[in-house]
């Protein structure tokens, strides 16, 4: 079974199952189509990281992409790092597919990325969430110079209505380059001198060299937590898996004694969870590729500092908050994510982005994809931090796809988008689905909050009591009233392998456009 933010995607990586495809055949046949159907959250520009198991073990694909080799603090302005040619960093999306298929999968490569490409040719109907986001984005795409994501990605000019087939003549030549002569075409090809072609012509940082030079993804240990009897798997560093496992730790170490008095109580503690690991997180950045001397994660890693932790946060909830703290790590990012687990057990949770919604506004030449802007998630103030910005450094990631295991077998894959709200979405819906008892569907479509480093919490207001909202306001936090089931506040893409007979059961969140099958 599979879920994805994308009717055509999930589609898709239907019928590669069908074929007789494993998981990783549909994960991959999947993230590609996305990158057709879902452009404005990810593509072949962006970065594509994954967790893949099966009752053997787990293992981490860290498909960060790099820095350019000419990227330094000085060559990219406040606006470059968001839109524009030089907000991107080096395409790692391609390889990572590539990589995972080679290594894991069963089907022959043309006949994994062919769907997307012939997909891409005959198009697809746009969404009323699609429509919504590119009338929200105009303005961004106007203010790249050379309008090339404005071309591609408007209708002469103007949104596109909901209904309106969006068809992609260029991105379908350039998948289909891809099936038949592999990713070395987009790395070392034809495909490389385009993109190094049209950078250069609008004053990108990404040339031929950053593309020939890409490497292939890293395999890492995931990190993990044991929560209730469940194990549970999630992306390590440069990913954020860990604050998820830190506030996982923090909850399987509460207080049996304590009583929660209400649902406002219950939230003020879920809120204090979350704002307490993502401090740890800001406080202890963590890049695996460099200072490794200094890999802090351990401390948000370890059971008994979780203990510490959630015994200070109860003794403490009702007369004193966290301290209150600004942080830049507060992004509106975007991303994607689909769940897949095949016959055997097989089970991968895929999440890739091209950071922003519809990344740098940028597209590629020719080529009919846009550039990323993660350029955006990289520190340009302090030179001994691990995400400073310098040449071929992975940007701060906020992904976390996660597998839960049920004693050794593979029992869910899940994952969402949301930047910094990822962490929280997953740690309502597992809470709910393991603490609460709640089915899927119910935790999926439960109302969603977060709350930031700096006090700001989100909620889809409309679904909360007046004593909440007026109990958190009293607390001091700033209430960021949301719509119900918000966009701002995840989606989540999960699949389930019964345990207790043969079959599966799934969501695609309500929040978003996706589908199971």
């Amino acid at each position: 079974m599979i879920a994805t933010q994308s009717a055509e995607a999930t589609r898709i990586g239907k019928e590669i199952l069908q074929k007789d495809g494993n998981a990783v055949d549909a994960a991959v046949a999947a993230a590609l189509a996305l990158g057709v159907s879902e452009p404005q959250a990810s593509g072949l520009g962006g970065q594509t990281m994954m967790l893949i198991g099966d009752r053997d073990g787990v293992l981490a694909i860290d498909g960060s992409s790099r820095s350019p080799s000419l990227a330094h603090a000085d060559a990219i302005s406040k606006q470059d790092r968001s839109l524009g040619y030089r907000a991107t960093t080096v395409p790692s999306t391609p390889a990572t597919l590539k990589y995972v298929h080679k290594h894991y999968g069963k089907l022959k490569w043309r006949d994994v990325v062919r769907p997307s490409a012939e997909l891409a040719e005959q198009g697809y109907a746009i969404t009323e969430l699609q429509a919504s986001l590119q009338k929200r984005e105009l303005d961004n795409f106007k203010k790249v110079p050379s309008q090339s994501g404005f071309k591609y990605f408007l209708k002469d000019g103007k949104p596109y209505k909901v209904g309106d087939i969006f068809r992609q003549p260029d991105l379908a030549r350039c998948l289909k380059a891809i099936a038949t002569k592999g990713v070395r075409e987009f790395y070392q090809g034809s495909i490389a001198k385009q993109i190094d072609a049209d950078m250069r012509a609008n004053n990108g940082l990404v040339h031929y060299d950053d593309l020939v030079l890409t490497p292939w993804p890293i395999e890492r240990k995931p990190v993990r937590a044991y929560f209730n009897g469940v194990r549970v798997y999630s992306m390590p560093p440069a990913g954020a898996g860990r604050t998820l496992v830190f506030a996982l730790n923090m909850l399987k170490h509460f207080p049996k004694d304590y009583q929660i008095d209400n649902e406002k109580h219950l939230y003020h503690i879920m809120v204090q969870v979350i704002r307490k690991a993502f401090l740890d997180r800001d406080d202890r950045p963590h890049d695996p590729h460099f200072f490794a001397q200094h890999s802090s994660q351990s401390k948000m890693l370890n059971d008994k500092y979780a203990h510490e932790c959630i015994k200070e946060i109860v003794e403490n909830i009702d007369h004193r908050l966290l301290p209150v703290v600004d942080s830049e790590w507060e992004t509106p990012g975007e991303t994607t994510h689909l769940s897949v687990i095949d016959r055997h057990g097989l089970s991968v949770s895929l999440t890739q982005s091209i950071e922003r919604v519809y990344g740098s506004k940028a597209a590629a030449e020719g080529l009919g994809f846009l550039y990323n802007n993660y350029m955006y998630d990289y520190e340009y103030e302090q030179p001994d931090h691990p995400y400073y910005v310098r040449p071929n450094r992975s940007p701060w990631a906020t992904v976390a796809p996660t597998l839960l295991f049920n004693k050794k077998e593979p029992w869910m894959a899940l994952g969402s988008p949301g930047s910094e709200r990822i962490a929280s979405t997953l740690l309502l819906f597992i809470y709910r689905v393991i603490v609460m008892k709640q089915p899927i569907d119910q935790a999926m479509r439960a109302p969603r909050i977060h709350c930031s480093l700096g006090g700001k919490v989100s909620l889809e207001a409309g679904r909360f009591s007046k004593e909440v909202l007026s109990y958190f306001k009293k607390q001091g936090y700033k209430l960021d009233k949301r719509e119900d089931y918000a966009f701002l506040l995840g989606c989540v893409q999960a699949v389930i392998r019964r345990q207790s007979g043969e079959g599966f059961q799934a969501v695609a969140d309500v929040r978003r456009d996706g589908t199971a099958m």
